[in-house]
């Protein structure tokens, strides 16, 4: 990059490609917050789709993919598999 396009271009972060995330962090963390709480009624768990309806029904975006739904998930450590959430490491009660 500083061979073509000169030392300012070469020390300068230049514009990614992708679009920006709809969520802010406050609104991650609300859907974090849901996916760690008890599913819905007549479902056992919570699924990226429900999820993902959850945040178009709160208002958090026109439409939201599961797909976007499980990449947030993926930067926490939270498991719906296992009891405890795990979103938050310190989180959990010691015993």
């Amino acid at each position: 990059r500083f061979v073509e396009e000169g030392l300012e271009r070469a020390l300068k972060e230049g514009p990614r490609s992708g679009a920006p995330s709809k969520l802010d962090e406050r609104q991650c963390a609300h859907l974090i917050a849901v996916a760690c709480s008890d599913a819905p009624e007549g479902h056992d768990h919570w699924t990226l789709r429900l999820l993902a309806g959850k945040v178009v029904e709160l208002g958090f975006a026109e439409s939201y993919s599961h797909e976007a739904v499980r990449q947030t998930l993926k930067k926490t450590t939270s498991s719906r598999g296992r009891n405890a959430c795990g979103a938050s490491p310190r989180s959990a009660p010691s015993m």
